[in-house]
């Protein structure tokens, strides 16, 4: 079964490593995570998980 949770996610900039340092907002990771359109992502993902929990699945 699959339920959506709304966490609040740390933006990158609030989030601080360990060690003191922190990321950088010119990291190619960060700035291709933000063009993901992460709550289409998981709509579509938890689409057919969905139907098979209403049918009783």
């Amino acid at each position: 079964m699959y339920r959506r949770e709304h966490r609040h996610q740390l933006s990158f900039e609030d989030f601080f490593l360990p060690f003191g340092g922190k990321l950088s907002g010119d990291n190619r990771w960060i700035k291709l995570a933000e063009l993901i359109p992460w709550d289409e992502l998981e709509d579509d993902y938890a689409a057919p998980i969905s139907k098979d929990v209403r049918s009783g699945y």
